[in-house]
């Protein structure tokens, strides 16, 4: 008796959902999004309710002052240039996968977002940007017209 092992997608394609909501909503996520100390990026969430869409961004073990947030002609990027910390000579790495020392992420806003109401806070290892929706943008309640 053989096992023969399949492969099967028992969980739906996250890549092509993200890709797409990336690609309409907050832009396109390849272009410049970056690492320059070969590591992962910091991931992602982007959450959206009736008045705003928050990015939360996993960065543990950084400090608000490491983060550089700008917005330019509509892109949000959020980048570190934060210099190694002094490492204990006694210790070597067997395997380093967090290390977010130098990268950079930037999403194009939608039409939707207010750009001059952008805040930030970064509180136990996230970094949540909060971009307020345009008045005009948020869903209005239900109107009765009366006919005359």
């Amino acid at each position: 008796m053989t096992l023969v092992r399949t492969h099967r997608n028992e969980f739906p394609s996250y890549s092509s959902l993200f890709d797409d909501f990336f690609n309409t909503e907050l832009g396109d996520w390849r272009r410049n999004n970056f690492s320059r100390s070969n590591t992962t990026l910091p991931k992602v969430n982007i959450l959206e309710d009736n008045d705003r869409f928050i990015v939360q961004m996993a960065a543990p073990g950084m400090n608000k002052k490491d983060f550089d947030l700008n917005l330019d002609q509509n892109i949000l990027t959020i980048s570190s240039d934060k210099n190694e910390e002094a490492r204990d000579e006694n210790l070597t790495y067997s395997k380093k996968e967090f290390d977010y020392q130098a990268f950079q992420r930037s999403f194009t806003l939608p039409d939707s977002a207010d750009g001059e109401k952008i805040n930030a806070k970064y509180e136990n290892g996230i970094l949540a940007i909060s971009i307020p929706k345009k008045e005009e943008a948020k869903p209005k309640p239900p109107k009765t017209i009366k006919i005359s």
